[in-house]
């Protein structure tokens, strides 16, 4: 028999039909576009820009989070990661030739969006940010988005890329969310330590269980694991996108994904899309402050759809103006929710426990009878 007579080894991971979407984030990290010396490579770069380009002449859009500043930058300073001032000088070297990779392999221009913690915290910023990325996409720009690593401060970062993936495509609306790996999806364990681990087609959620299956790190280039891909996930399904999971070096699994199918992990979108405000405030990369609120106040907003009372505050940590967000968090110190709130927290201090009534007789003001607003406030999926 003949080479070419050989049958194809069936994959690992069964196709599945995507359902139809029109706009993506695709995520690449930095173990697919670097040749594990740290100087950046072009294979799985090529072959990912050319299923780009597919999907742009199937007249869809896509946006790309790309990591590789960092390992670049490394590689041509021939030093490895140390202090935070030289990461960020990593970052500075390494996004022109990051950015010069992928111009070389579209042929629609790229344009680079740094964004920052107070890009994704700043209500004014956020929707700029947002128009901007939007406004690229009419151009039919090819928008490379990163965090900005060259000012960021370790404890105002963004995070990891796979989490920024995931904001980003709630900041546009994107219906889905791409993750390029470099295994070909989920498994129950670790796929070359485990020979009874299993693959994982389809994820309803991510729970405990699902978080615990990702024992392993990201590999000597990359900042990231399979449990950040699957915390985006998350983060993407409770905003009403669907992400997929997918081998980046894989020919069959790019080849399918441009014909809408998948070989690798899906992650469905559940519930209901939130409107852009409740994304804003769910995605918000951190918050300065939170209130303990008591098992009524967190019935009343789970169950009722109810605004937070000043009754129902037990405790008032961390320091914040009015309007700023803060979480919502249970006396078991679980997040129940995030919101906009009324007051200022020394305010808040002195009001916590009481009657609505009450509020103008002790500040001498008041800023309404809620605390926290309903239409204000979004509620933080529990891992089941």
């Amino acid at each position: 028999m003949s080479a070419s007579a050989v049958p194809t080894a069936p994959h690992p991971f069964p196709a599945q039909t995507l359902a139809p979407w029109r706009r993506a984030v695709i995520k690449v990290g930095s173990s697919l576009l670097t040749d594990g010396r740290g100087a950046l490579g072009t294979h799985n770069a090529a072959a990912l820009a050319a299923l780009i380009a597919r999907f742009r002449a199937q007249g869809r859009e896509v946006l790309l989070v790309s990591s590789g500043a960092v390992a670049a930058g490394r590689g041509l300073m021939a030093r490895r990661r140390g202090s935070l001032v030289q990461r960020q000088a990593l970052a500075s070297l390494g996004q022109t030739p990051m950015l010069a990779l992928w111009q070389g392999l579209v042929e629609q221009p790229v344009a680079q969006v740094l964004l920052s913690h107070d890009d994704m915290r700043n209500r004014r910023r956020y929707l700029n940010a947002q128009a901007t990325l939007q406004e690229l996409l009419r151009s039919g720009a090819l928008p490379i988005v990163n965090e900005n690593d060259t000012v960021a401060v370790d404890e105002l970062k963004l995070g990891d890329n796979d989490n920024l993936a995931a904001a980003v495509a709630a900041l546009v609306d994107a219906d889905m969310l791409f993750i390029a790996t470099d295994t070909h999806g989920l498994y129950t364990g670790h796929p070359t330590r485990d020979p009874s681990a299993r693959p994982l087609p389809r994820v309803e959620a991510i729970t405990p269980e699902i978080m615990r299956m990702t024992a392993g790190g990201a590999g000597r280039l990359g900042t990231g694991g399979m449990a950040t891909k699957l915390e985006a996930a998350g983060k993407a399904a409770s905003a009403g996108i669907d992400t997929a999971l997918f081998c980046g070096h894989d020919a069959r699994a790019l080849e399918a994904l441009g014909a809408d199918r998948l070989h690798g992990t899906l992650i469905p979108a559940h519930g209901e899309r939130l409107l852009a405000r409740k994304l804003w405030l769910q995605h918000q990369p951190g918050c300065r402050g939170r209130l303990r609120i008591d098992e009524g106040a967190c019935r009343a907003i789970r169950e009722r759809g109810a605004s937070l009372l000043p009754g129902g505050v037990v405790a008032v940590e961390g320091d914040f103006s009015s309007r700023a967000v803060v979480d919502l968090v249970g006396l078991d110190d679980r997040r129940v929710g995030r919101g906009l709130v009324q007051y200022h927290a020394s305010d808040l201090q002195r009001i916590a426990g009481r009657h609505s009534q009450e509020i103008e007789t002790v500040l001498g003001f008041h800023n309404g009878h809620a605390v926290v607003r309903r239409d204000d406030l979004v509620l933080m999926h529990r891992a089941a």
